[in-house]
């Protein structure tokens, strides 16, 4: 699906970024040049960006509970 219509970034693209490092908005912009025009897809990147946070954070926590076990 097309995040960014003013690029043509798609949010698979940009989940691509975060995976492999893009961890704010700023890196998202220097990587992909998305929300530097209307801006319209900030909230859309913004939360492709928390949605691997909280995943990353649930990870996290089920490694720490298999190394306890």
């Amino acid at each position: 699906m097309y995040v960014c219509l003013c690029k043509g970034i798609t949010d698979t693209q940009i989940r691509d970024a975060v995976t492999d490092g893009a961890c704010s908005m700023r890196d998202l912009r220097e990587r992909l040049d998305v929300a530097n025009q209307c801006g319209k897809c900030g909230r859309e990147c913004k939360s492709i960006i928390g949605e691997y946070r909280q995943a990353a954070a649930a990870s996290f926590v089920n490694a720490g509970q298999f190394a306890m076990a």
